[in-house]
């Protein structure tokens, strides 16, 4: 749904965090792993039930707590007990009826007061601009772009930039080198699909900086310089090792698909070895990650921050090199040093 003024947000409803039995345990299992994908955790009880007893409710905010994620208690059902609003409101930040609809508009409200705003999260790539800047956007358009669409990372890019005061100039890697020359000046920076890095890269100026959609994201969602040093186990793999490809998202399959087909041909051809590849996609990320040397993750574009930090913090704790498609094509192409150095004075 969407809640003003943060946008579009994803509700998610959890089993029973108190279910019993073995098919309960699995649904407890499942309800935790939500809050690694979690910017704010509504804890709903029944307001007479927690007057009488809040014990397990401490608990989730326990939880809650270490994870830091910011939470309200909702006490609801406040229609049976209207007259005692006053004693039971102390259990929790909000009285509410989801039957009569009390205070659910004011809940929205301490929702949008709990989340970080744009100007708290940083930016895609605003940061880098000035207003009357402009930036070159190069979009392959080929049989795996969406039909009639661009994809998300595109779409929020041109919205950061145009946020900033600046221009967005997009066009098709075919088109590029003639759109350069007829922009009369060079642009601020230029962003490239990640697929068309190695044309794009010639064709553009050394003295206009260059990157990709994907690099940008890894920035933006989760730590670049954490995957920029993940692309150095690409020197250290051997005959048998096997890389994880991980998407957070799901989504048909074409022939020639980046994550499965692409990139492992890439990088099989680069390093010269025998590797094996496994896949994973949506919330599919695994939890023991021992079996990988390596793990190559999309952009995360459909990925919360918070759970594209919890899959970088899980690679780090379990010593498993992670690194986004977009760097990883980068080093491929020989063009990783050229694409990170906008962010020069970001990294270590």
């Amino acid at each position: 749904m969407e809640i003003l003024p943060l946008g579009p947000v994803m509700l998610i409803d959890t089993p029973g965090l108190d279910d019993e039995g073995v098919l309960g345990e699995e649904r407890i299992k499942k309800a935790r792993s939500v809050l690694n994908k979690t910017d704010l955790a509504l804890i709903v009880a029944d307001g007479n039930e927690a007057a009488k007893d809040f014990s397990f409710e401490h608990q989730i905010l326990a939880l809650t707590k270490k994870k830091n994620i910011p939470s309200i208690v909702v006490l609801n059902k406040q229609d049976l007990w209207a007259e005692n609003e006053a004693a039971i409101q102390a259990y929790g930040d909000l009285c509410v009826s989801s039957k009569t609809g009390y205070h659910i508009h004011e809940l929205k409200e301490l929702i949008t007061t709990k989340l970080p705003t744009d100007d708290q999260t940083g930016k895609i790539v605003g940061d880098l601009l000035s207003p009357l800047d402009f930036v070159v956007l190069v979009v392959p358009i080929d049989s795996a772009a969406p039909k009639g669409r661009l994809i998300l990372p595109q779409q929020q890019v041109i919205r950061d930039v145009l946020e900033s005061g600046a221009t967005a100039i997009v066009c098709r890697d075919t088109e590029f080198a003639d759109t350069l020359k007829k922009l009369g000046q060079s642009p601020k920076l230029v962003i490239t699909d990640s697929q068309a890095f190695a044309s794009v890269s010639k064709d553009t100026p050394k003295n206009i900086p260059l990157t990709s959609f994907s690099i940008l994201f890894s920035r933006y969602k989760g730590d670049l310089q954490t995957q920029i040093d993940g692309v150095k186990m690409l020197d250290k793999l051997k005959d048998g090792d096997t890389i994880l490809m991980a998407e957070g998202c799901t989504h048909h399959r074409q022939c020639d698909d980046i994550g499965t087909v692409k990139l492992p041909r890439w990088i099989s051809e680069y390093t010269g070895k025998k590797l094996n590849f496994a896949t994973s996609s949506g919330g599919g990320f695994p939890e023991n990650l021992s079996p990988y040397r390596l793990i190559v993750h999309c952009g995360g574009c459909t990925l919360s921050k918070r759970e594209m930090a919890f899959r970088i913090a899980e690679a780090k704790d379990q010593n498993v090199p992670i690194v986004n498609y977009g760097t990883m094509i980068a080093q491929l192409k020989g063009v990783l040093k050229r694409s990170i150095a906008p962010f020069a004075d970001e990294l270590s």
